[in-house]
């Protein structure tokens, strides 16, 4: 099996409709706050940019690590059609702290004490 450690690897993670409670609560503030009717869905995704493991680490991490799969759906590399909708991404600057992604880091080397993983992690909401 060849290992790619090096590339970039793209992962979105979205809660599955009756846990997306982040989603909903943007929803009810888009409608009531803003007094937006338009809106018809609003959905939140999780990115998370993986990188410096090998395919077996990432393998086993997706739906330990990135995912609970009775709760979660994860997309890989590209996030699904959302015709009509207006996405966005909200991530953390540089210098500034990312517990999500220090988590993963932490949590991917007890999968693999070789290995020192790099993650970036980003919101993206999808409004329609």
């Amino acid at each position: 099996m060849i290992e790619n450690k090096n590339s970039v690897r793209r992962i979105f993670v979205e809660k599955k409709q009756p846990f997306a409670v982040k989603a909903k609560e943007l929803y009810q503030e888009i409608h009531n706050y803003l007094d937006i009717t338009g809106v018809t869905n609003v959905r939140e995704f999780i990115r998370y940019d993986v990188e410096n493991i090998s395919d077996e680490t990432y393998e086993k991490a997706l739906g330990t690590v990135f995912s609970e799969p009775p709760m979660d759906i994860l997309y890989e590399e590209e996030l699904p059609s959302l015709p009509g909708a207006v996405t966005f991404a909200v991530e953390y600057l540089p210098g500034q702290f990312d517990q999500r992604a220090d988590s993963a880091e932490q949590c991917l080397r007890l999968l693999n004490k070789d290995e020192n993983p790099i993650i970036k992690t980003a919101t993206v909401k999808a409004i329609e």
